[in-house]
């Protein structure tokens, strides 16, 4: 067997780099932070309460936007708090859109992660370790996700449906509750009796006791869709990409979102899923 280099983590500025550099490489290269085909939209963008975002991005597909604050060595409180701000003013700006705040540093600390852990129940807060890799072949500009995109509370599993119903969706988001509806009229002659399950954050399309897909508000009138992949990542993934779709994946899952209106333009492709979903539930 061919022997393996050991390779080491070492900070930026001890190969005599600085936060300009690592700047620099996020603007040419967004997609090297694992957040997807991100565009570069501006850096050092000034904003109303005098300082300047490191670096604003977005998403093509669906034109969510991602506040970047980068820093070099350890998070501290003044960076968390000024990459909250940043995300907030730039959201007050584009209301309409989905804002992610995205914080990027060498290292980040036990105590500080607890309070992004913490923050992220409420700001949707993704913090990305990024490190200098060496090794006997060079070095390597290495980036982490530790803290994934922000989720609300998980109670698929709720079956309060006394207080979660048609109608407090229909106050809650009528775009979420619509697009329930449309999935499951699809779904309804591949999955085993399907229905919808209301819950606080969620509706569910059910089926003989399992969660099929699960369909969560998001900003704009958006909806975000997610579900449990199992045996048929592969052939799933290719259709996502082949369809264009851009997807997170996290705990076995896939999770997209969309306007309301491109449903209705990917429903072959939700079929499909459906499709492959069952065949591994049903085995």
């Amino acid at each position: 067997m061919n022997s393996i280099p050991i390779s080491e983590t070492v900070t930026l500025k001890s190969v005599g780099l600085n936060e300009a550099w690592l700047q620099s490489q996020i603007w040419e290269n967004p997609s090297s932070l694992g957040l997807g085909e991100l565009e570069g939209v501006t850096k050092e963008r000034a904003v109303s309460s005098g300082g300047r975002l490191d670096i604003l991005l977005k998403n093509p597909i669906n034109d969510s936007m991602y506040e970047v604050e980068t820093m070099l060595g350890e998070t501290d409180p003044n960076h968390i708090v000024r990459t909250i701000e940043y995300w907030d003013l730039i959201k007050r700006k584009w209301p309409q859109r989905q804002h992610y705040a995205v914080l990027i540093a060498e290292r980040i600390t036990k105590r500080f992660f607890n309070v992004i852990q913490i923050l992220s129940d409420a700001v949707p807060l993704i913090a990305i370790q990024v490190n200098i890799v060496q090794s006997p072949h060079g070095q390597s500009l290495h980036f982490t996700k530790i803290l994934d995109v922000y989720e609300e509370p998980d109670d698929d599993t709720s079956t309060d449906d006394g207080t979660y119903d048609e109608a407090y969706w229909m106050t809650k988001s009528k775009e979420t509750l619509d697009t329930s509806k449309h999935l499951l009229e699809l779904t309804k002659d591949v999955y085993v009796n399907p229905e919808l399950r209301f819950n606080k954050y969620s509706i569910v399309i059910s089926s003989s006791g399992y969660n099929q897909l699960i369909m969560r508000k998001r900003s704009g009138n958006n909806v975000l869709v997610g579900f449990r992949y199992g045996g048929k990542r592969d052939e799933i993934q290719k259709l996502l990409e082949s369809s264009g779709v851009q997807y997170t994946e996290q705990h076995r899952r896939f999770r997209f979102q969309m306007a309301p209106g491109l449903f209705k333009e990917k429903e072959d492709l939700f079929v499909k899923i459906a499709h492959l979903n069952k065949e591994w539930w049903v085995g």
